[in-house]
């Protein structure tokens, strides 16, 4: 298996060669496009809305053709890239997501615009995975690897922030249709010199692919997905959304048991079976859906209760993004201090006390203060949880199944992304009494109470069930 020249010499460099740096730039620079891309959009849905046409009632499809395919097949993709290599999948992805991003950008109709959508979808199902294998078969377990994953955080994170703020800008000043078209040039150009940097990496013989556990976990995956999406605008009691997250359900359940009996699973229950794999994936998962979802109950504080324009709650958001741009600079050098485990727990453990504090929030503007200092520091415990949860869920597997490791941490994430909105909206609307500011306040706040308490239930998961691991000697 070949990988790049220093792991196909068998020798873990001691620090970032020349050729190492330039490997990282380019997995880091796709990562911070492929999170630009997924929230560059959001703010520019109702000028897409009407310039193509779309239904009010339609309009959320944009959003939801991308997390479907984005989350539904990151796993599939994920073992794809150990079987058939991860630089060809990695490259291919790019491909897809560049010619993607020129149809939407060139689309004249609401159907050309879903179809863009579902293809970006499948390019970041397909590259996240590979970049970030790439990634850990590039970097060796210990400094190396934190520091790469903690920078893959913190550009994860920032690009969230810089997509809605870009997104809204490009659509003031120029079009929404550059929105689509900022991708292009860093998609061809990752394209070009990708090739010349990145050694393949794929196992010397490779297994038969398992198509019914594809088929199986790839449907249950968008059964469910899409049961989540539909969520917040049918309710949790829809007979459409029920249907669908059972279905999803019974198709996991079905997938289990192929990956049972079939001599060459697309998971192999073993890797299931390891600790640091199925508790790390618990604590991503919780802390992607806690910090994302956040967002709404916030915005609406911003807009509704304090009377902020959007582009200044917007602004707003700048300073929880530099918050996890911050957790994931600071991450790595904590994991080499205290371990991953205790980095878990004590990211949550700052993540939950930060977020509980915004329950002290009141009708006034002087609160804004609380919200950005709250929102700053639960930042930086959240993006600790994230990259000890990296680590966690990709240390101690062999290289043929770090694709694996990552399509479950990349499906992970976006799971929690597409769930935890939902969640909250539900949330406030039930706990809203009433209609004005006072009302509206009282509702955020019952979110917030119940974003704070899912904080710590995955800090008690990290603390009840994974084993402690001894920071590396120095």
């Amino acid at each position: 298996m070949s990988v790049t020249d220093t792991e196909a010499a068998g020798a873990a460099p001691a620090g970032l060669t020349p050729r190492l740096r330039l490997v990282l730039v380019l997995l880091l620079a796709t990562q911070f496009m492929l999170a630009a891309d997924f929230a560059i959009l959001n703010v520019a849905l109702p000028v897409i809305g009407g310039s193509l046409g779309f239904p009010l009632g339609h309009l959320q499809w944009i959003a939801t053709a991308f997390a479907l395919c984005a989350a539904g097949f990151t796993l599939f993709f994920g073992r794809v890239a150990d079987l058939f290599g991860r630089r060809r999948l990695f490259l291919g992805g790019l491909v897809v997501l560049a010619a993607a991003s020129v149809l939407g950008g060139l689309a004249r109709n609401p159907e050309m615009l879903i179809i863009a959508r579902v293809f970006q979808g499948l390019a970041t199902a397909a590259v996240t995975p590979a970049a970030l294998s790439l990634m850990t078969v590039s970097f060796p377990e210990g400094p190396l690897r934190r520091k790469a994953l903690g920078l893959n955080g913190a550009l994860m994170s920032s690009g969230f922030t810089a997509g809605a703020v870009l997104g809204g800008v490009l659509t003031d000043l120029l079009s929404w249709r550059w929105a689509f078209f900022v991708n292009v040039p860093v998609a061809l150009a990752v394209l070009v010199i990708t090739p010349a940097v990145v050694k393949e990496s794929r196992p010397d013989e490779r297994p038969g692919l398992d198509v019914p556990g594809a088929v199986t976990v790839t449907l249950g995956l968008l059964a469910v997905i899409f049961g989540l999406t539909q969520a917040s605008e049918r309710g949790w009691a829809s007979a459409s959304v029920l249907g669908s997250l059972v279905a999803g359900v019974v198709l996991l359940v079905v997938f289990y048991a192929v990956e049972r009996r079939v001599p060459a699973p697309l998971v192999p229950l073993g890797v299931l079976r390891r600790r640091s794999v199925a508790w790390g994936n618990v604590a991503g998962l919780i802390a992607f859906l806690t910090e994302c979802s956040l967002v709404f109950p916030l915005t609406l504080y911003l807009q509704e209760v304090l009377g902020f324009s959007p582009l200044a709650a917007g602004l707003s958001f700048g300073v929880l993004g530099l918050g996890t741009v911050t957790g994931g600079v600071c991450a790595p050098k904590v994991i080499g201090k205290i371990g991953s485990k205790q980095t878990l727990i004590a990211g949550g453990l700052l993540q939950a006390v930060f977020t509980a504090a915004l329950l002290g929030l009141g009708e006034d503007r002087s609160w804004l203060a609380l919200m950005l200092i709250a929102g700053f520091a639960g930042g930086v415990g959240n993006m600790l949880v994230i990259v000890g949860f990296m680590v966690t869920a990709t240390s101690g597997l062999a290289d043929h199944e770090q694709g694996l490791a990552t399509g479950l941490a990349t499906m992970t994430q976006q799971v929690g992304i597409t769930m935890g909105t939902p969640i909250m909206s539900v949330v406030v609307t039930t706990a809203a009494a009433g209609t004005g500011a006072t009302a509206v306040l009282g509702g955020l706040k019952a979110a917030i109470a119940v974003n704070a308490a899912i904080v710590v239930l995955g800090l008690l998961t990290s603390a009840l069930f994974l084993r402690g691991d001894r920071p590396p000697a120095r």
